[in-house]
């Protein structure tokens, strides 16, 4: 199959477990929980969503033919050096794309893959890192993985279920809208109230990054 790819990058992970590692970034085209039009943000699933996620024309994006295209494009844009290479794929939805073609083609290429994913699909069994933000409405059949990341606040979440599933690490992160401060004051007294949860903010925000 083909790949609609938004945009593809270097950067540093920014956010849960992982920030500040050097990762390549595939970020995919396309969403089942909002089709990322404005116009729709208000009927959507998911309406908080801070991601230019449509079409196919960011930096590095493109349609790519098949898999062995798509990681000949990450190993390029991670450039020399083939230790502790590591790639997240994101978008949009990135489980409306990745199948098994992709990961063999990736780890052959000596990635470790990570996945960031609304957990509304199935995750692929043979990603290294799954990482699941579950956004309010949605039915989420993904309940295990490494790391469940919740944006907060998020009205109609439930904390408390989330705390049954089966994830290495639980974080909370601050929404990112107009009330930003008061979000990371609410997301901190969470944390303080919830000893199994960890504090994950957006530094690549705060460096400048992608």
């Amino acid at each position: 199959m083909s790949y609609a790819v938004k945009e593809l990058f270097l950067t540093l992970q920014g956010e849960g477990v992982h920030a500040g590692r050097r990762a390549v970034f595939v970020r995919f085209a396309g969403c089942n929980l909002w089709s990322g039009r404005e116009a729709d943000r208000a009927h959507a699933i998911c309406r908080f969503c801070d991601t230019d996620f449509v079409g196919v024309d960011g930096d590095g994006g493109g349609r790519f033919a098949d898999a062995p295209a798509l990681a000949h494009a990450v190993e390029a844009a991670w450039g020399a050096g083939g230790e502790r290479r590591f790639c997240v794929l994101t978008g949009g939805e990135p489980m409306l794309q990745v199948d098994d073609a992709l990961v063999d083609a990736l780890h052959a290429s000596g990635f470790e893959i990570a996945i960031e994913s609304n957990g509304t699909l199935p995750a692929h069994p043979r990603l290294d890192w799954v990482c699941i933000s579950p956004k309010a409405g949605s039915e989420v059949v993904q309940r295990t993985g490494d790391e469940l990341k919740l944006v907060w606040p998020q009205a109609g979440s439930d904390p408390d279920a989330y705390e049954g599933w089966d994830f290495a690490h639980l974080l909370v992160q601050p929404l990112d809208d107009a009330d930003a401060d008061a979000n990371v004051a609410a997301a901190t007294r969470f944390v303080l109230e919830r000893p199994r949860w960890r504090l994950s903010l957006q530094t690549h925000k705060l460096l400048g990054l992608r």
